[in-house]
């Protein structure tokens, strides 16, 4: 079985040294040497317990809880087994045994984690011990459960560069060359009038009036009306999203949207326009007992509808559950294909990846797109974003990939707070669901199958799913930006972006080749998915992943060449003053420093 690497979690900026001081004064906590305190952070208890470790056994050690994370350290055990938990990772904190249970190590703590881990602490059984630890996780953990803020509001941090800035719309939609003499910008929704759920700019037909689109809002649920997502340079041809018309039992029809999707059919000149339903069909069919449904033959003559078989919110969250059991603790190699394929966690991948491949070659053939589940905002914001992932490079950038997903996932309204449960305590909420994290898994299953294609690297994408938890930076909190905008996110929290930003090396692929014409298409079969066992099985210290010995190489003769550069620039300034008969500029051949050292290549 391939073997994971186990990243440390990135620590951060350290706080100001003095104010730290004067915090552990005011605290009368003992000093906290390995682990630098963000910004805004601040402790508020240590305790002596004992840490149920599944890989060490039982250590001895100190937990010191800050209102952004859990830090724990041995003390009994070389080397030191650590532990540093963001408290937004927490989904649950349980009280394990009581005042009389018998059996050593029987009483003390249970804490689920939405990144694959459960901890488990023990502590002495005289005196209710756990009472003020257990009371002071709980209401940090789920601050907003408790009338608290989430860190992200608390939080301190400065970075140079502004990450609320990467993502403006008309700046992308301009780069797409929009509009024109087809689609239009609409202001419509500019104070969310038109869709709660939706941006304030949307692009629309041109031949759509804001009449129109009022008309088709109340045919589609949640007025998530069918809008532009990308339009490709050469044919044309467009990725439209939207949520399910509201068809109902009795097949209601409606005039203005079966007339506004023929202008997208139109808008590009194509016999028939095709439209994705990532459910399957027996799910669409069910949803018109709830008032919903889907595109029927009759009504919608120019149109082809294909149902992708995508299943739901809550057997996606089954299927992660069923993952989490046989990745942690431990992993039975004996038995490890037929448990992950109980799980059908790659199967569910695999749904995901082929519809957004056949979005995307529908699209690179020519012909316009519509693509919807039931509200548009959990599988068709997958289906979208990976389609854009496969047709355009631009995305699979580093700053690209953090446009797609502020514009594809943030601006058009994925649950985030219902999906993920922020600062919310109730762990067995049925919104809960890994949708986001399940595309993320799928980009990763592109950068295995594409190792040159993309400028990022794993390490961001482990990097987004722990902050899409981690409550530390505003980018993946409430449900849509109508609700970021009553909370003043943008003016009261950091972007991740802009620690992202601060440090990009750490993130850039040293494979990553330039090609800007070239459509992606994995090969979404079982054969060619595997599971991320960096990012599942990482807090697993028996699994380890050597690193690609070629990657290994290639980033030494990349520094290699660094120092050759820099000791020639040393040379070169050191012997910066040339003898009078060569100072005139019209001698010939006199290349100047810079010139001389891009002539320099290093063979690989």
């Amino acid at each position: 079985m391939a073997s994971p690497s186990i990243p440390a979690y990135n620590s951060s900026p350290l706080e100001n040294s003095s104010s730290q001081n004067a915090s552990r004064e005011s605290l009368k906590m003992e000093p906290l040497a390995d682990v630098a305190l963000l910004p805004g952070e601040e402790r508020v208890i240590d305790k002596d317990l004992i840490y149920m470790c599944p890989f060490s056994g039982a250590v001895k050690g100190k937990v010191f809880i800050t209102n952004y994370r859990l830090y724990f350290k041995g003390t009994d055990t070389d080397p030191t087994v650590t532990l540093d938990v963001p408290l937004g990772v927490i989904s649950r904190v349980e009280k394990m045994g009581g005042a009389s249970s018998r059996g050593e190590n029987s009483y003390g703590l249970d804490i689920t984690c939405k990144d694959m881990r459960n901890l488990r602490f023990a502590l002495k059984q005289e005196g209710h011990s756990r009472r003020d630890i257990f009371e002071i996780l709980f209401r940090f953990a789920f601050p907003l459960s408790h009338g608290l803020q989430l860190f992200a509001f608390q939080s301190q941090e400065k970075y140079e560069e502004n990450g609320w800035n990467v993502y403006k719309p008309l700046e992308e939609y301009r780069r797409q060359g929009l509009p024109n003499e087809k689609w239009r910008v609409s202001f419509i929704n500019e104070r969310y009038e038109l869709c709660d759920t939706y941006p304030t700019l949307l692009v629309v037909p041109f031949k759509a009036s804001e009449e129109d689109l009022k008309r088709v809002a109340t045919f589609r649920s949640r007025s998530r009306i069918p809008v532009l997502s990308w339009i490709h340079p050469e044919n044309h041809a467009v990725i439209t999203r939207c949520s399910q018309p509201l068809v109902g039992m009795s097949g209601k029809r409606n005039r203005d949207d079966e007339r506004y999707l023929d202008l997208i059919r139109e808008a590009n000149g194509t016999p028939k326009l095709t439209i994705y339903d990532a459910r399957p069909n027996v799910n669409a069919v069910a949803n018109k007992a709830t008032g919903g449904g889907y595109e029927g033959d009759d009504a919608y003559q120019n149109a082809e509808l294909v149902f992708l078989d995508i299943h739901n919110i809550h057997v996606m969250r089954e299927s992660l559950k069923k993952l989490k059991d046989i990745v942690y603790p431990n992993v039975e190699e004996s038995h490890w294909l037929s448990s992950l394929e109980s799980t059908h966690w790659l199967e569910h991948i695999k749904l995901v990846l082929s519809g957004a491949i056949q979005v995307a070659d529908k699209v690179s053939s020519g012909n316009s797109v519509v693509v919807h589940c039931s509200d548009g905002w959990d599988r068709t914001a997958q289906l979208t974003s990976l389609a854009m992932l496969m047709l355009d490079s631009h995305y699979r950038t580093l700053r690209g990939f953090q446009v797609l997903l502020e514009k594809e996932w943030i601006s058009f309204g994925h649950k985030f707070a219902s999906r993920i449960g922020h600062g919310d305590k109730n762990h067995a909420d049925q919104d809960r669901s890994p949708i986001f994290v399940q595309f993320i898994d799928c980009v990763w299953q592109m950068t295995k199958q594409f190792p040159t294609a993309f400028e990022f690297n794993e390490r961001l994408l482990v990097a987004i799913v722990d902050h899409l938890y981690s409550c530390r930076f505003g980018t993946f909190l409430y449900n849509c930006e109508s609700v970021r905008d009553s909370n003043e996110v943008r003016t009261k929290t950091v972007s991740l972006w802009s620690l992202i930003n601060s440090d990009t090396s750490s993130y850039l692929n040293p494979f990553y080749t330039v090609e800007s014409s070239r459509v992606l298409y994995p090969v979404a079969s079982m054969r060619h998915l595997e599971l991320w066992v960096t990012y599942y099985i990482r807090w697993n210290p028996r699994i380890r992943q050597q690193q690609s010995p070629v990657e290994q190489r290639y980033k030494e003769l990349l520094a290699l060449r660094d120092q050759y550069l820099k000791k020639l620039e040393e040379l070169q300034l050191s012997d910066s003053s040339p003898p009078p008969h060569l100072t005139n500029s019209s001698t010939p051949n006199a290349a100047s420093p810079t010139q001389r050292v891009t002539h320099l290549q290093t063979p690989f």
